[in-house]
Formats: structure tokens, sequence, C-alpha cells
């Protein structure tokens, strides 16, 4: 499948927000309404922040977010690529790899120079990607690892 990426649009934060809830959020007390409402101030946002998603056939599979800031961060770093998220139906498929690329590009375009991102699961997928492993650390109880790459 080769998935179009586009730019988020209004039309497209309920579906996402439900993906990521179901993904991220489940057992934290997070809304639907509280998760709409950041991806409303992100693309209504002043430029730099964006969020993509992926589309099949129109509808929106999956998303990937670049952003200032990254969950309760115990690093002082900028910019992140943020909220990964596919469908599970479309997993394997390239929407991941062609939403990082994506997000990458864009931050490139705006003058990035290096992206960082938190990963507890997806290691060898980022690596594949040329991302490399920071520092590996406790977030919440559980392990979490910190990636760079150099755009």
């Amino acid at each position: 499948m080769r998935p179009t990426i586009e730019t988020m649009a209004e039309g497209d934060v309920k579906v996402v927000a439900r993906l990521r809830l179901e993904a991220f959020f489940e057992g934290s007390g997070r809304t639907l309404d509280e998760d709409i409402a950041g991806l409303r101030r992100l693309i209504a946002g002043d430029g730099f922040e964006a969020a993509f998603v992926a589309r099949h056939h129109g509808r929106p599979v999956g998303s990937c977010l670049l952003v200032r800031n990254e969950i309760d961060s115990p690093h002082n770093l900028t910019p992140w690529l943020a909220g990964l998220i596919v469908e599970e139906a479309f997993r394997g498929s390239g929407v991941g790899t062609a939403l990082v690329r994506a997000v990458e590009a864009y931050a490139a375009s705006a003058g990035v120079g290096r992206l960082y991102l938190y990963t507890w699961q997806a290691r060898a997928f980022y690596e594949a990607l040329g991302w490399s492993a920071v520092e590996t650390f406790e977030q919440d109880g559980g392990p979490m690892l910190l990636m760079s790459r150099e755009l």
C-alpha cells in the first residue's frame, strides 16, 4: 500500500484522537475530548509544530507529529517526533515509515538539525530508519528509550 501523507485537517482530528487514545492513553485518565483539544491546538498553532496523517482511500489510518515538547520529559531537548500511530490493519505496509519521513522532511525544511523521540517498543523500527539510541531510563515505572536522528 502506498499511503497518501497530508497535513492533518480538522476533519481528521476525531479519528486520529481515537487511534491515539487506544494506543497511548488507555488507563491514563486522558479523555477523548482532551486529546481532540490538544490536536486542535497543535494544528492551529504557530506553524512550527505539525501533524500529519496517512490516508487510505481518503480515510486517516495513521498519524505522526512534530512537537516542541514531549510527555513529561526528563530531558531538556527539542523538537520531538511524537505520537506515531498506525491502525493495526495497516502496520507493516510502509505507513509508519512514510509518516516518519514526512515529519523528518518537514523538520529539516524548518531548519531543524536533530530530532528526538521516545519509544519503549519500537527501537528496531526506528533504528532501521536511521535513528540512534541515546539513553535508556525509567519513566512512570517502566523502561523508556531516548533516540535521536541527525537530519
